[in-house]
């Protein structure tokens, strides 16, 4: 079995896996051409179209995170060939961590804190309990189902939607157009954690936002294309100078991913005062538990063993 490793800091991950599969021949991108034609499996993370069309008896790609948007939307996929990706492998709980700050950020009042400070204004705000600061979570896989219920464990009511009925404790379940137009009039913090499919491009758009209560927040560490972008800030209201404390409808967002990245420095993103910008850190892959996923793939490929795979039709 000969693998070809793609990544950043591509040797250590080269290294690591090599210890996992002591019979497996493994080599990064920077090998020669002809080695690189040889790969039966890539383990790669956003390769070149150049790069996923040179190995001549692919048997199957291991996607090195969660979504496989770029992937699928790469021209040099070779069509055919078996995709797994990465199933939470302890991203879910940094991507809750994420989540929760996001919430806590605006239930307990840091975001006007902060520009008070800038003020040198002393006003203590009434405190929202969190039983009456209900959140939803779109998208209920597995980390979508881990984040939901981090979230739940923290004492806040949680509503979950998915595209097909799903039943989690402790989380009020919506699928379906209907089951979403019903979760979004009643959360305060809404986290966006769908992949990026025809389906769910823009699902965050002037209509959805509409439909959210006064005042609530958005809070998405999945992809930058579920958000239509121009109806977001308009949401939020103006960005002008003297009307950081004039909020809209929307009362802020975290983003974490976008559309373009990184985001462009002529985003009006960058200087809203309602909006924090992190650069798609949410949810790093830690390398062992992701690791010992790649192994498990990789020999599952290789004995014929059933294996969870990529549907490309439905981008996830």
């Amino acid at each position: 079995m000969k693998v070809l490793v793609h990544i950043d800091e591509a040797e250590r991950w080269r290294d690591a896996l090599a210890e996992r599969l002591p019979n497996a021949e493994v080599f990064t991108s920077s090998a020669p051409a002809e080695k690189r034609r040889e790969a039966d499996y890539l383990a790669v993370w956003k390769p070149s179209a150049e790069l996923l069309g040179e190995p001549e008896r692919l048997k199957g790609i291991v996607n090195l995170g969660a979504g496989v948007d770029a992937l699928l939307d790469n021209p040099g996929l070779p069509a055919g060939v078996p995709i797994v990706k990465l199933r939470d492998a302890g991203m879910a709980e940094l991507i809750g961590d994420y989540v929760r700050y996001g919430i806590l950020h605006f239930q307990r009042d840091f975001d006007r804190y902060r520009r008070q400070q800038a003020r040198r204004e002393w006003q203590e705000h009434a405190l929202v309990d969190k039983a009456d600061w209900p959140v939803g979570v779109l998208g209920l896989g597995a980390i979508g189902a881990k984040v939901a219920a981090m979230v739940a464990a923290d004492g806040f009511p949680v509503h979950g939607w998915s595209r097909s009925e799903k039943s989690l404790e402790g989380i009020s379940c919506h699928h379906g157009d209907a089951g979403l137009d019903e979760l979004l009039g009643q959360v305060r913090s809404l986290v966006l954690l769908l992949p990026d499919t025809p389906a769910t491009r823009h699902v965050i758009d002037a209509d959805a936002l509409a439909r959210l209560p006064e005042g609530a927040s958005l809070i998405n560490p999945g992809r930058g294309t579920l958000i239509d972008e121009a109806a977001l800030l308009d949401a939020l209201g103006p960005a002008g100078e003297g009307r950081e404390d004039t909020e809209g409808r929307l009362r802020g967002a975290l983003l974490d991913a976008f559309p373009e990245e990184p985001l462009p420095e002529a985003s009006p993103l960058w200087r809203h005062p309602r909006v924090w910008v992190t650069p798609h850190m949410a949810g790093p892959t830690p390398l062992g538990a992701a690791l010992d996923q790649v192994a498990e793939a990789l020999l599952a490929f290789e004995t014929g063993e059933a294996i969870d795979t990529v549907d490309p039709e439905a981008g996830y």
